[in-house]
């Protein structure tokens, strides 16, 4: 127990700083975000809560409309009370007990034509958003193909109607995944932050998507999809050939995180959205626990997992990076990936180290 509770209080050491930091606003991240308006998809999943709490305790944001589904007879606002009921929000609520008066729900659906936002609220958008982040993404990898492809790739065209209608825009962040190009043929190879060569035109996909029999369309994609090993990877990587294509003009970038998994230090050590305890926080939990006693897998292979607070560090920045950039007249579309490359360990490794430290 000894190593997580160094782990801890190396992480609780860092926040201290970086409150200092924050108190100083003296940063040029900072001031970009002074007084802006934010546009959210996704905020009702583990990225997009951290990414909220990160933003209103950190930056002098003026106000951050977040698209919301309705969902179970719930409106945007019950659902949005919901998703503040998270402990990921418990520091900001002592620190800004009124921070909720800077969020406003959006009812809409990432899944629909114009975002599923009505006639009145794309306006109030289009007039006053400077950032926007597209976070909103269906990660079940057996998952449809017309479902992924509405969501994913069709969801991304209508962030970008938006973006070009925004009288005040100045960053896009799209954000993607590391494995969008990790294909079967490029196994053992490095994958640069370029973009690759697509499986098929984005349009094409969206329409055969909106029109097709659900296994016609799987039939007929399964030859396109055999390098990729689910239908998440395989439309995100049709979603960054239509962000490189009719991205051209604005100022977007693409962040292509690996495994998100917990949260380093921000809010707090060890943070994970209730939601997302299956995968590799499902694993680690099942180890700490002792419920889990087998965990099949290839213990040689590598594993990636990055922690949420770094992966909206770089979110956060990244739209930073690409206004500067796009002031400066640097027009190429960057993508930024969040990985552990630098530092890789294997699947075994990791389990063995979680193991010991559960029997200490």
């Amino acid at each position: 127990m000894r190593d997580i509770e160094k782990i801890n209080e190396d992480a609780l050491k860092e926040n201290d700083a970086i409150k200092k930091a924050i108190l100083r606003g003296d940063s040029d991240v900072l001031k970009f975000y002074d007084n802006a308006v934010v546009f959210l998809t996704g905020g009702s999943g583990f990225i997009g809560k951290q990414l909220i709490e990160k933003l209103i305790r950190s930056c002098n944001i003026r106000k951050i409309y977040i698209l919301i589904r309705v969902k179970k007879n719930k409106g945007a606002i019950e659902r949005l009370k919901a998703i503040l009921d998270d402990p990921v929000y418990d520091e900001l609520r002592k620190e800004q007990p009124n921070f909720i008066d800077k969020l406003v729900p959006i009812e809409g659906d990432s899944n629909e034509l114009n975002l599923g936002i009505d006639k009145a609220n794309w306006k109030k958008l289009t007039e006053e958003v400077n950032v926007i982040f597209h976070v909103a993404a269906t990660i079940n990898f057996r998952e449809s193909i017309i479902t992924a492809t509405l969501t994913n790739v069709r969801g991304a065209r209508e962030i970008l109607s938006l973006a070009k209608t925004c009288k005040n825009l100045k960053s896009v962040v799209h954000v993607s995944t590391a494995y969008s190009h990790a294909t079967r043929n490029r196994f053992g190879k490095e994958v640069r932050e370029d973009f690759y060569e697509s499986p098929i035109s984005p349009d094409t996909l969206i329409e055969l998507a909106e029109n097709m029999d659900k296994e016609i369309l799987s039939a007929m994609i399964a030859p396109l999809m055999k390098d990729w090993p689910n239908t998440y990877t395989f439309t995100k990587a049709v979603a960054e050939e239509l962000i490189r294509v009719q991205g051209e003009g604005l100022p977007i970038c693409v962040v292509r995180p690996a495994v998100v998994v917990s949260a380093y230090r921000e809010p707090c050590p060890g943070w994970v959205d209730v939601k997302n305890a299956y995968g590799p926080s499902g694993i680690v939990l099942g180890i700490t626990l002792g419920a889990t006693h087998i965990v099949p897998g290839r213990k040689d292979i590598n594993v990636d997992f990055i922690p949420v607070d770094i992966v909206n560090n770089v979110n956060i920045v990244a739209a930073y990076e690409t206004h500067k950039r796009y002031v400066a007249g640097k027009n190429q579309i960057k993508i930024y990936t969040v990985t552990k490359s630098r530092t890789p360990f294997s699947f075994g490794e990791e389990l063995h180290k979680y193991t010991n430290r559960h029997n200490q």
